[in-house]
C-alpha cells in the first residue's frame, strides 16, 4: 500500500465515519497501516475514528496498537482474547464502531485508504458499497479459490452478482449491525453480512480498487483449516441466513 499522501487543508465529505481493520500478528504492518488510515481519513472528514482490532496476536501487535491509541485520541483498540478468527475480529470491529458509516479493510496494508472516496461517491445510489480487486496480488491458486468461493456464495446465499465477496474494502451503514445477527467466526463473515443485508432490502453497489502486495508478515486466509471452516459454516448457516 502506498504511503499516505499530503493531507488537503479541509475535509472533502461531511459524514461520520468509523474505520477499522483486524490484525493478527501484524507487528510489522500495524503502525504503517494506522498512520495511513489517519492521513486518508483526515482528508475525507473531520468526524472519524480508527479502530484496530487485535485478534489475539502473540507478537507485539497489541502493544504497538495501544501505543498508537495513546498518541492519538482518534485511535481506539479492541483486544480479542483469545483469538476469535477472522469473523470474530470483524464482528468485534462492527460492534465497536460508533459513527454513522463503517468502513473496514485488513490490517496487512494491501489496500490504499485514499480510495475510500470511490466508495463514498456511490452512496447517493446505494446503501452498501462492496469493492472488488482490480489486480489481485496473490498466487494463481488463491485467485482461483476466490473466484470459485464468490460464485458459490452468490448461488447458495442468493447474492446475485457480487464480483469479489471477500474483498476487504467495504462500506456499511452502522444501523445494519443493529438489525442483523452475525454468526460466522470464519471467512464466511463477508458473505453472511451481505446476504443478510440483501434479505432486508439494502442496495449494494460495487466499484473496483487497487490491490497491493503484502510487504511483511504471513497471510493466514489460504490455510486448509480456514477454507474447510468456511465451507462448514456456509452449509451450516445457510438456512439461518436465508430465513432470518
Amino acid at each position: 500500500m502506498p504511503e499516505a499522501g499530503r493531507v488537503p487543508p479541509s475535509p472533502a465529505y461531511h459524514l461520520s465515519l468509523s474505520v477499522f481493520f483486524p490484525c493478527y500478528n501484524e507487528e510489522a504492518n500495524v503502525e504503517r497501516t494506522t498512520l495511513a488510515a489517519l492521513g486518508a481519513c483526515a482528508a475525507i472528514t473531520g468526524d472519524f475514528e480508527i479502530i484496530i482490532v487485535d485478534d489475539g496476536s502473540v507478537d507485539r501487535t497489541g502493544e504497538i496498537a495501544d501505543r498508537l491509541a495513546g498518541e492519538d485520541e482518534r485511535v481506539r483498540v479492541v483486544h480479542n482474547r483469545p483469538n476469535r478468527g477472522y469473523g470474530g475480529a470483524l464482528q468485534a470491529g462492527f460492534r465497536a464502531a460508533a459513527k454513522e458509516w463503517v468502513f473496514y479493510t485488513d490490517g496487512d496494508g494491501q489496500f490504499d485508504f485514499r480510495e475510500i472516496p470511490r466508495l463514498l461517491d456511490l452512496l447517493d445510489r446505494f446503501d452498501i458499497v462492496s469493492a472488488y480487486r482490480l489486480n489481485r496480488c496473490e498466487s494463481g491458486v488463491r485467485r482461483f479459490n476466490a473466484w470459485a468461493w464468490t460464485r458459490l456464495c452468490n448461488v447458495v446465499l442468493g447474492l446475485g452478482g457480487i464480483r469479489d465477496v471477500d474483498c476487504a474494502f467495504k462500506l456499511y451503514p452502522r444501523r445494519l449491525f443493529d438489525e442483523i445477527e452475525m454468526r460466522s467466526l470464519g471467512a464466511l463473515i463477508d458473505a453472511e453480512i451481505l446476504a443478510r443485508a440483501v434479505r432486508r432490502g439494502y442496495r449494494i453497489g460495487q466499484v473496483g480498487v487497487r490491490h497491493y502486495p503484502r510487504r511483511a508478515g504471513e497471510p493466514t486466509g489460504a490455510s486448509l483449516r480456514v477454507i474447510a471452516r468456511a465451507f462448514r459454516e456456509l452449509f451450516r448457516l445457510r438456512r439461518h441466513i436465508l430465513t432470518s
